[in-house]
């Protein structure tokens, strides 16, 4: 997705929290139950959607409905202007497309916002720059009881033979402690962190030396600020946002995905976190 699409993606998500507010201006607002008619005929909708023409018979296997029920099914489909007749059976109109499309749209991020429950719970609500749409695939890496270390070992798997690694509140999801992860993160790759200050501090104490050589060298380039509302790295094959515990500030959950879309929105907020950050310099 170039820029400019992005731009225009984003601008758009931004509007859509706008949209009840405008209908109701306009008067356009439907009634709930005209909502819960439009999301019971979404499988008849998606069947026409995707495999128009269907005639009544088709409809019935389709979805395991009676004659009754598909006669029912186009009926509506016709007093609400979604369908016509043509020959084969029925397909939908412009208006009947649009109606598929979006139940099928709603039905997808609802799902998304289940799996995503755990980051979305962590994230703090006076961030809303988090676009759910782009990580709707993404992996979903829980801690629990029995395993609070799980979204730690997907962040170092991740890592892997990664060049390079972008992202905020970094030294947060992977403590200094984690030498496996911050070996690599001192090896061959090109390093640019933000973090908090006294994440700063612990992570200069804990690898004093190593951090000063390649700050100097040009292959480490730290930042800091006082607040983040998650994690975020960002590598060469995906982007991962982390979501913390709010009484332990422990890494709760990582969300990781190499959708290019979600790539674009991780880059977009690296660099605007990073131009509202102080730059580090190395000792001289």
């Amino acid at each position: 997705m170039t820029s400019q699409l992005f731009d225009e993606f984003f601008e758009e998500v931004v509007a859509r929290r706008a949209i009840g507010q405008r209908l109701a201006e306009r008067g356009d607002r439907l009634s709930t139950d005209d909502l819960v008619e439009v999301v019971r005929h979404g499988p008849v909708l998606e069947a026409l959607f995707v495999h128009a023409p269907l005639d009544h018979r088709d409809i019935e296997a389709h979805l395991g409905v009676s004659r009754a029920t598909s006669h029912r099914f186009t009926r509506w489909l016709d007093d609400e202007g979604y369908a016509r007749r043509v020959a084969g059976g029925y397909e939908l109109t412009g208006p009947g497309q649009v109606a598929a499309e979006e139940v099928l749209r709603l039905e997808y991020n609802v799902v998304a916002a289940r799996r995503l429950a755990p980051l979305l719970d962590s994230i703090c609500e006076d961030h809303q720059e988090f676009v759910v749409e782009p990580f709707a695939e993404a992996t979903v890496t829980v801690a629990d009881p029995d395993d609070p270390f799980r979204p730690l070992r997907r962040i170092l798997d991740l890592v892997g033979d990664s060049t390079t690694l972008r992202g905020f509140n970094a030294t947060a999801m992977v403590p200094p402690g984690v030498t496996a992860f911050y070996d690599r993160l001192f090896g061959a790759m090109d390093v640019e962190l933000i973090g908090l200050p006294s994440s700063i501090d612990s992570l200069t104490a804990a690898y004093p030396d190593r951090v000063e050589d390649l700050r100097e060298s040009g292959q480490l380039t730290l930042y800091s600020r006082e607040a983040f509302p998650y994690g975020l790295l960002i590598l060469d094959d995906c982007v991962g946002i982390g979501g913390y515990d709010e009484d332990t500030g422990t890494l709760r959950v990582f969300v990781d995905s190499d959708d290019r879309t979600a790539r674009e929105w991780a880059e977009r907020t690296f660099e605007a976190y990073r131009s509202d950050s102080t730059p580090l310099k190395a000792v001289e």
